[in-house]
């Protein structure tokens, strides 16, 4: 299995259960986790984040019930496996990355959940870091990370 982590932030993730634009390219990065190319990686709050805009995209009628249903289920499903097999890191939330957190929140003027991401890709010395937020790939190119735009 390869050493190559690559850090996925919510808005990738969630095209890996939702059809949208980059969705194709979400699901090539997820198959090269299960041939051994790289294993995937996020923090623990984007789980939340990712439940929370399926959660968001069914109370707004923009995914039916039923396709909601389904991408929660695969989601946590594929997470947990993924994580058990060791083909995705799960990274916990913990003090020494909040406090990376904030300071980039005060320098880069950031939201809290975008800096974890960051911080947390820092902390485990993701080999790249895959966005589809240009702000936050902005502010992760600028601090010399391999940050992709998807």
């Amino acid at each position: 299995m390869s050493e190559r982590v690559v850090y996925l932030d919510s808005s990738v993730i969630v095209k890996r259960y939702v059809e949208e634009p980059g969705s194709d390219r979400t699901r090539e990065i997820f198959l090269g986790a299960y041939s051994g190319e790289h294993r995937l990686s996020y923090s623990i709050w984007n789980v939340g984040e990712v439940l929370g805009v399926l959660d968001r995209a069914r109370s707004q009628n923009r995914i039916e019930p039923e396709d909601y249903t389904v991408a929660r289920t695969r989601f946590v499903s594929e997470t947990r496996r993924m994580d058990r097999v060791g083909l995705a890191l799960v990274i916990p939330v913990r003090t020494k990355l909040l406090v990376e957190t904030w300071n980039l929140v005060e320098k880069h003027h950031i939201y809290e959940a975008d800096a974890l991401q960051i911080a947390t890709a820092k902390h485990i010395n993701a080999a790249e870091f895959i966005t589809s937020d240009r702000a936050l790939h902005e502010v992760a190119a600028a601090l010399g990370m391999n940050s992709t735009y998807l």
